[in-house]
């Protein structure tokens, strides 16, 4: 019996490392999301500011999804209105898609490193509402 007690304490152990790895990984994912989305937003209300001494911004997001705001941003870009609202609209964009990447990076954890397939059906449902609500308006 001490064999297995000292087996099940290793296994634990095995499991709180990974846990610990994962955790960290997740807060490297949210905490690189939120400064992304702070660099871009700052920078585009500096160049505004420098530029006419106003950081107020007359566009309006509502009724938009996700994908129809960054398709908009990217047309105008291309046709060469690179200016600081696509620094903001890129900003809100790396917001909203840093919990989405934390979502999938655990989906991918409870799947690959744990093999707990009770967790990557909850996490998969979960991923499944969250791309549905990119979607909605």
């Amino acid at each position: 019996m001490p064999h297995q007690e000292s087996q099940s304490a290793l296994d634990t152990g095995k499991v709180t490392a990974r846990q610990l790895e994962m955790d960290v990984l997740v807060g490297y994912i949210l905490l690189g999301g939120v400064l992304l989305s702070l660099v871009l937003i700052a920078s585009a209300l500096l160049w505004k500011w420098t530029t006419t001494r106003d950081i107020s911004f007359d566009y309006q997001i509502q009724g938009m999804n996700l994908f129809e705001l960054v398709k908009d941003e990217f047309r105008r870009a291309a046709h060469g209105a690179i200016r600081p609202r696509l620094l903001i609209s890129m900003g809100i964009t790396v917001l909203l898609l840093t919990p989405y990447l934390r979502v999938v990076a655990s989906m991918f954890y409870f799947m690959t490193a744990l093999k707990n397939w009770k967790y990557t059906l909850f996490t998969s449902v979960v991923l499944l509402v969250l791309t549905f609500s990119l979607f909605l308006r």
